[in-house]
C-alpha cells in the first residue's frame, strides 16, 4: 500500500456520455471530496460525478 492511498483515501469519479469512467482526483476526507464532486455537478454538464474510497468496488457512493 502506497503513502497516498493511506493519506489520500476518497476519490472523486466522473463517467462522461459514453460510460467512460475518470479519476478526477483524490482526497484526504470524504467531505472534501463530497464537496469537489458537487461543484462539478453544479455546473449543469451531463457526466455524473460521484465519490467512492480507494478499494471500494460496487459500493460507492454516488451524486
Amino acid at each position: 500500500m502506497s503513502d497516498d492511498t493511506v493519506t489520500l483515501p476518497w476519490l472523486v469519479i466522473r463517467q462522461d456520455d459514453n460510460g467512460n469512467r475518470y479519476r478526477v482526483g483524490r482526497y484526504a476526507t470524504r467531505d472534501e471530496a463530497q464537496q469537489i464532486a458537487d461543484s462539478l455537478d453544479d455546473r449543469g454538464h451531463r457526466q455524473l460525478y460521484w465519490v467512492e474510497r480507494v478499494g471500494q468496488h460496487g459500493g460507492a457512493t454516488r451524486n
